[in-house]
Protein backbone atom coordinates (compact mmCIF):
# COMPACT_ATOMS: atom_id res chain seq x y z
CA UNK A 1 0.00 0.00 0.00
CA UNK A 2 1.30 3.44 -0.97
CA UNK A 3 0.88 6.09 1.71
CA UNK A 4 0.33 9.79 1.22
CA UNK A 5 -1.62 12.84 2.30
CA UNK A 6 -3.80 15.68 1.16
CA UNK A 7 -1.30 18.48 0.60
CA UNK A 8 -1.40 22.19 -0.12
CA UNK A 9 -1.23 23.62 -3.62
CA UNK A 10 -0.86 27.20 -2.38
CA UNK A 11 0.99 29.37 -4.87
CA UNK A 12 0.24 26.97 -7.74
CA UNK A 13 -0.56 23.31 -8.17
CA UNK A 14 3.06 22.68 -9.24
CA UNK A 15 4.02 23.23 -5.58
CA UNK A 16 2.00 20.20 -4.42
CA UNK A 17 4.56 17.48 -5.30
CA UNK A 18 7.29 19.21 -3.31
CA UNK A 19 4.94 19.68 -0.36
CA UNK A 20 4.09 15.97 -0.53
CA UNK A 21 7.71 14.85 -0.72
CA UNK A 22 8.72 16.98 2.28
CA UNK A 23 6.45 15.03 4.61
CA UNK A 24 7.34 11.61 3.24
CA UNK A 25 4.45 10.97 0.87
CA UNK A 26 4.62 8.25 -1.76
CA UNK A 27 1.33 9.41 -3.31
CA UNK A 28 -0.74 12.53 -2.71
CA UNK A 29 -4.10 14.26 -2.92
CA UNK A 30 -4.75 17.91 -3.69
CA UNK A 31 -7.43 20.51 -4.40
CA UNK A 32 -7.02 21.84 -7.93
CA UNK A 33 -9.19 24.84 -6.98
CA UNK A 34 -10.25 26.58 -3.79
CA UNK A 35 -12.47 24.29 -1.68
CA UNK A 36 -14.42 27.34 -0.55
CA UNK A 37 -15.49 28.60 -3.98
CA UNK A 38 -14.54 30.80 -6.89
CA UNK A 39 -13.22 30.01 -10.38
CA UNK A 40 -10.51 27.40 -10.83
CA UNK A 41 -7.00 28.64 -11.63
CA UNK A 42 -6.18 28.13 -15.30
CA UNK A 43 -4.05 25.13 -16.19
CA UNK A 44 -1.80 26.46 -18.93
CA UNK A 45 0.55 24.18 -20.84
CA UNK A 46 3.46 25.59 -18.82
CA UNK A 47 1.74 24.93 -15.48
CA UNK A 48 0.86 21.35 -16.47
CA UNK A 49 4.44 20.71 -17.62
CA UNK A 50 5.85 22.18 -14.41
CA UNK A 51 3.51 20.07 -12.28
CA UNK A 52 4.43 16.85 -14.09
CA UNK A 53 8.14 17.70 -13.90
CA UNK A 54 7.91 18.25 -10.13
CA UNK A 55 6.03 15.00 -9.65
CA UNK A 56 8.71 13.16 -11.62
CA UNK A 57 11.50 14.96 -9.77
CA UNK A 58 10.24 13.71 -6.42
CA UNK A 59 9.49 10.21 -7.76
CA UNK A 60 5.90 10.29 -6.53
CA UNK A 61 3.29 7.71 -7.48
CA UNK A 62 -0.33 8.44 -8.32
CA UNK A 63 -2.13 11.54 -7.21
CA UNK A 64 -5.82 12.32 -6.89
CA UNK A 65 -7.93 15.47 -6.82
CA UNK A 66 -10.55 16.16 -4.17
CA UNK A 67 -13.54 18.28 -5.14
CA UNK A 68 -14.57 21.37 -3.13
CA UNK A 69 -16.57 20.90 0.06
CA UNK A 70 -19.75 22.58 -1.16
CA UNK A 71 -20.74 19.94 -3.73
CA UNK A 72 -24.39 18.90 -3.35
CA UNK A 73 -25.97 16.76 -6.04
CA UNK A 74 -29.20 16.34 -4.05
CA UNK A 75 -30.00 20.04 -3.71
CA UNK A 76 -33.43 21.31 -4.81
CA UNK A 77 -31.76 24.56 -5.88
CA UNK A 78 -30.76 24.24 -9.55
CA UNK A 79 -27.91 26.71 -9.07
CA UNK A 80 -26.32 24.47 -6.45
CA UNK A 81 -27.05 21.14 -8.12
CA UNK A 82 -26.05 22.12 -11.64
CA UNK A 83 -23.12 24.11 -10.31
CA UNK A 84 -21.93 20.96 -8.52
CA UNK A 85 -22.29 18.91 -11.70
CA UNK A 86 -20.33 21.48 -13.70
CA UNK A 87 -17.53 21.72 -11.15
CA UNK A 88 -17.02 17.97 -10.80
CA UNK A 89 -16.98 17.52 -14.58
CA UNK A 90 -14.46 20.33 -14.83
CA UNK A 91 -12.32 18.66 -12.17
CA UNK A 92 -12.35 15.42 -14.19
CA UNK A 93 -11.15 17.35 -17.25
CA UNK A 94 -8.49 19.14 -15.21
CA UNK A 95 -7.45 15.80 -13.72
CA UNK A 96 -7.02 14.39 -17.20
CA UNK A 97 -4.73 17.29 -18.15
CA UNK A 98 -2.62 16.81 -15.02
CA UNK A 99 -2.59 13.00 -15.07
CA UNK A 100 -4.67 12.43 -11.92
CA UNK A 101 -5.86 8.88 -11.32
CA UNK A 102 -9.14 9.97 -9.74
CA UNK A 103 -11.39 12.81 -8.68
CA UNK A 104 -12.95 12.11 -5.26
CA UNK A 105 -16.21 13.79 -4.33
CA UNK A 106 -18.64 14.04 -1.45
CA UNK A 107 -22.25 13.74 -2.55
CA UNK A 108 -24.24 16.24 -0.54
CA UNK A 109 -27.41 16.23 1.56
CA UNK A 110 -31.06 15.34 0.93
CA UNK A 111 -32.22 17.76 3.64
CA UNK A 112 -34.30 19.90 1.26
CA UNK A 113 -35.35 17.27 -1.27
CA UNK A 114 -36.07 14.36 1.08
CA UNK A 115 -34.47 10.90 0.85
CA UNK A 116 -36.26 9.58 -2.25
CA UNK A 117 -36.05 12.67 -4.44
CA UNK A 118 -32.56 13.52 -3.17
CA UNK A 119 -31.29 10.04 -4.00
CA UNK A 120 -32.73 10.31 -7.52
CA UNK A 121 -31.18 13.74 -8.04
CA UNK A 122 -27.81 12.40 -6.90
CA UNK A 123 -27.51 9.49 -9.31
CA UNK A 124 -28.89 11.56 -12.17
CA UNK A 125 -26.25 14.18 -11.37
CA UNK A 126 -23.55 11.51 -11.62
CA UNK A 127 -24.86 10.59 -15.08
CA UNK A 128 -24.81 14.22 -16.15
CA UNK A 129 -21.21 14.59 -14.98
CA UNK A 130 -20.12 11.60 -17.03
CA UNK A 131 -22.22 12.23 -20.13
CA UNK A 132 -19.80 12.65 -23.04
CA UNK A 133 -16.75 12.44 -20.80
CA UNK A 134 -13.77 10.88 -22.61
CA UNK A 135 -10.98 11.64 -20.14
CA UNK A 136 -8.63 9.33 -18.26
CA UNK A 137 -9.34 10.45 -14.67
CA UNK A 138 -11.88 8.26 -12.84
CA UNK A 139 -14.74 9.38 -10.59
CA UNK A 140 -14.87 8.16 -6.97
CA UNK A 141 -17.83 8.55 -4.60
CA UNK A 142 -16.67 8.97 -1.01
CA UNK A 143 -18.56 7.26 1.80
CA UNK A 144 -20.02 9.76 4.25
CA UNK A 145 -20.31 9.48 8.03
CA UNK A 146 -24.07 9.20 7.58
CA UNK A 147 -24.85 12.25 9.69
CA UNK A 148 -28.30 13.75 9.27
CA UNK A 149 -29.32 13.66 5.62
CA UNK A 150 -25.89 13.10 4.06
CA UNK A 151 -25.88 10.87 0.99
CA UNK A 152 -23.62 7.81 0.77
CA UNK A 153 -23.46 6.79 4.42
CA UNK A 154 -23.79 3.05 3.81
CA UNK A 155 -22.41 0.40 1.47
CA UNK A 156 -25.98 -0.32 0.39
CA UNK A 157 -26.60 3.26 -0.69
CA UNK A 158 -23.28 3.46 -2.55
CA UNK A 159 -24.24 0.25 -4.35
CA UNK A 160 -27.65 1.66 -5.27
CA UNK A 161 -26.18 4.93 -6.53
CA UNK A 162 -23.74 3.06 -8.76
CA UNK A 163 -26.42 0.66 -9.98
CA UNK A 164 -28.73 3.51 -10.95
CA UNK A 165 -26.01 5.72 -12.47
CA UNK A 166 -24.68 2.81 -14.51
CA UNK A 167 -28.18 1.69 -15.49
CA UNK A 168 -27.43 3.41 -18.77
CA UNK A 169 -24.87 1.19 -20.51
CA UNK A 170 -22.76 4.16 -21.66
CA UNK A 171 -21.79 4.80 -18.02
CA UNK A 172 -20.85 1.17 -17.31
CA UNK A 173 -17.82 0.78 -15.01
CA UNK A 174 -17.33 4.56 -14.73
CA UNK A 175 -18.30 5.00 -11.06
CA UNK A 176 -16.18 3.71 -8.18
CA UNK A 177 -15.66 4.30 -4.45
CA UNK A 178 -13.31 5.87 -1.92
CA UNK A 179 -13.59 4.63 1.68
CA UNK A 180 -12.66 7.16 4.34
CA UNK A 181 -11.83 5.15 7.48
CA UNK A 182 -13.15 7.84 9.84
CA UNK A 183 -16.40 8.17 7.88
CA UNK A 184 -16.89 4.40 7.62
CA UNK A 185 -16.23 3.95 11.35
CA UNK A 186 -18.64 6.77 12.22
CA UNK A 187 -21.21 5.20 9.90
CA UNK A 188 -21.02 1.95 11.90
CA UNK A 189 -18.37 -0.18 10.20
CA UNK A 190 -15.97 -1.35 12.90
CA UNK A 191 -12.25 -1.13 12.05
CA UNK A 192 -10.56 -1.55 15.45
CA UNK A 193 -9.12 -5.05 15.00
CA UNK A 194 -7.84 -7.33 12.27
CA UNK A 195 -11.08 -9.32 12.47
CA UNK A 196 -13.15 -6.12 12.19
CA UNK A 197 -11.24 -4.94 9.13
CA UNK A 198 -11.60 -8.37 7.54
CA UNK A 199 -15.35 -8.31 8.17
CA UNK A 200 -15.65 -4.82 6.69
CA UNK A 201 -13.76 -5.82 3.54
CA UNK A 202 -15.92 -8.91 3.17
CA UNK A 203 -19.11 -6.90 3.61
CA UNK A 204 -18.04 -4.25 1.11
CA UNK A 205 -17.18 -6.95 -1.40
CA UNK A 206 -20.56 -8.62 -0.96
CA UNK A 207 -22.55 -5.38 -1.30
CA UNK A 208 -20.55 -3.11 -3.60
CA UNK A 209 -17.71 -5.27 -4.93
CA UNK A 210 -14.01 -4.83 -4.18
CA UNK A 211 -13.31 -3.96 -7.80
CA UNK A 212 -15.15 -0.70 -7.06
CA UNK A 213 -12.85 0.25 -4.18
CA UNK A 214 -10.09 2.37 -5.71
CA UNK A 215 -8.81 4.59 -2.87
CA UNK A 216 -8.63 4.90 0.92
CA UNK A 217 -8.67 8.03 3.04
CA UNK A 218 -6.82 7.08 6.22
CA UNK A 219 -8.12 9.02 9.19
CA UNK A 220 -8.58 8.02 12.81
CA UNK A 221 -11.85 9.08 14.46
CA UNK A 222 -12.52 11.33 17.44
CA UNK A 223 -16.09 9.99 17.49
CA UNK A 224 -17.14 6.52 18.60
CA UNK A 225 -18.33 3.72 16.36
CA UNK A 226 -21.67 4.54 14.74
CA UNK A 227 -21.88 8.09 16.12
CA UNK A 228 -22.28 9.54 12.61
CA UNK A 229 -19.86 12.38 13.38
CA UNK A 230 -17.14 13.33 10.89
CA UNK A 231 -14.29 14.17 13.28
CA UNK A 232 -10.84 13.25 11.98
CA UNK A 233 -8.02 12.40 14.39
CA UNK A 234 -4.32 11.58 14.02
CA UNK A 235 -3.42 7.97 13.31
CA UNK A 236 -3.53 5.89 16.51
CA UNK A 237 -4.88 8.74 18.63
CA UNK A 238 -8.56 8.12 17.98
CA UNK A 239 -11.19 5.45 18.46
CA UNK A 240 -9.95 3.22 15.61
CA UNK A 241 -6.43 2.95 17.00
CA UNK A 242 -3.12 1.57 15.82
CA UNK A 243 -4.19 -2.06 15.53
CA UNK A 244 -7.00 -1.11 13.23
CA UNK A 245 -4.66 0.79 10.94
CA UNK A 246 -2.09 -2.01 11.06
CA UNK A 247 -4.81 -4.33 9.78
CA UNK A 248 -5.89 -1.86 7.09
CA UNK A 249 -2.45 -1.20 5.59
CA UNK A 250 -1.54 -4.90 5.60
CA UNK A 251 -4.82 -6.43 4.44
CA UNK A 252 -4.02 -8.53 1.35
CA UNK A 253 -7.07 -7.26 -0.55
CA UNK A 254 -6.28 -3.61 0.19
CA UNK A 255 -2.50 -3.56 -0.28
CA UNK A 256 -2.71 -2.47 -3.93
CA UNK A 257 -4.55 0.73 -2.99
CA UNK A 258 -3.22 4.17 -2.14
CA UNK A 259 -4.09 5.61 1.27
CA UNK A 260 -4.27 9.39 1.75
CA UNK A 261 -4.40 10.91 5.23
CA UNK A 262 -6.57 13.96 5.95
CA UNK A 263 -5.74 14.22 9.64
CA UNK A 264 -5.85 17.61 11.47
CA UNK A 265 -3.71 20.40 10.03
CA UNK A 266 -1.59 20.98 13.13
CA UNK A 267 1.93 20.13 12.02
CA UNK A 268 1.73 16.37 12.67
CA UNK A 269 1.11 15.19 9.12
CA UNK A 270 4.66 13.84 8.77
CA UNK A 271 4.27 11.89 12.02
CA UNK A 272 1.10 10.24 10.72
CA UNK A 273 2.90 9.22 7.52
CA UNK A 274 5.77 7.73 9.55
CA UNK A 275 3.35 5.87 11.80
CA UNK A 276 1.55 4.30 8.86
CA UNK A 277 4.84 3.28 7.22
CA UNK A 278 5.91 1.56 10.44
CA UNK A 279 2.58 -0.26 10.69
CA UNK A 280 2.93 -1.34 7.06
CA UNK A 281 6.13 -3.15 7.96
CA UNK A 282 4.16 -5.33 10.34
Amino acid sequence: MKIGAHVSAAGGIFNAPGNAARIGCEVFQVFSRSPQGGPAPKLTDDIVKQFKAEKLKYKLGEFVIHTPYYINFASTQPRIRYGSISIVREELERGTLLGASFVVTHLGSTKDAGPKVGFHKTWRSIQRILDGYKGTTGLLLEISAGAGDLVGGSFEQLHDLIKNAEGNVKFKNMVNVCIDTCHAFAAGYDLRTKADVGAMVKKFDAIVGLKRLQLLHGNDSKADLGEHKDRHEHIGMGKIGLEGFRAIVNHPKLKHLSLMIETPWDGKYADDIKTLKKLRKG
